[in-house]
């Protein structure tokens, strides 16, 4: 599985039966424009999977931090360790700016949620289609040709998508992930700095508060990325 998710996952299952009829162009890194068609498409492609909002934003203007992702060990994740996504079997903020660099473009979307849902039982519910947004979104990306698209989300996909599984396939017994589809490497496993992301794409981080009273009605953004070459 490696730092991140294998290309292959996806280009094996567009090559399935489903979708074998399908001719699948696909573009080098060197081409650096994509059309406002294509990026439009995208756009609406992701709002249509469950996004509230969705934008298309230089790959650049990601803000990487390095203590961002110390944070995962430092305060004592309950996840950390437990999925081949996070920390610290990822290559972290170093291999995060690597990767960029093979980058030009990054579609950011987010999801306004209840604030008070992230901390109740729906919580897992509200990661799941965070997940299956970017990997949805990856996977139109790839037969449009974008043949190098990464999704990223949020969240241990072990708790979201294997909560009921003692333990992750690929990290305790070298297996397959059960969700290479679905599951995305978070992104604060890299040091992604979230709010930073969210202002570059043009819109307002409110943070989410348990509290009680008028707080009960607020709301909270989730968001993900789609880096596109």
């Amino acid at each position: 599985m490696g730092d991140f998710l294998s290309d292959k996952c996806v280009y094996d299952f567009l090559k399935s039966a489903s979708f074998k009829d399908i001719n699948m162009k696909t573009r080098g890194t060197n081409n650096k424009l994509i059309p406002s068609r294509e990026k439009e498409e995208l756009v609406q492609y992701a709002i249509s999977l469950g996004a509230t909002d969705a934008r298309m934003i230089s790959a650049k203007d990601i803000s990487i931090e390095n203590h961002l992702a110390a944070i995962c060990k430092e305060s004592a994740c309950e996840n950390y360790g437990l999925a081949m996504s996070c920390p610290p079997h990822v290559s972290g903020p170093s291999g995060f700016r690597n990767l960029l660099t093979q980058f030009e473009h990054a579609l950011v979307f987010k999801m306004d949620v209840l604030s008070e849902h992230l901390f109740s039982h729906q919580r897992l519910d509200i990661f799941r289609l965070l997940h299956e947004i970017a990997s949805g979104v990856q996977r139109k990306a790839v037969l449009m040709g974008f043949s190098n698209a990464k999704g990223f989300a949020g969240g241990s996909c072990k708790m979201i998508f294997c909560l009921d599984q003692k333990d992750c396939n690929v990290v305790a017994h070298g297996g397959p992930c059960r969700n290479p589809l679905q599951a995305r490497p978070s992104m604060s496993g890299f040091g992604v700095n979230v709010s930073k992301l969210m202002e570059t794409a043009g819109w307002v981080m409110n943070r989410a508060s348990s509290g009680g009273g008028s707080d009960n009605e607020a709301m909270a953004p989730v968001s993900g990325l789609v880096l596109i070459s």
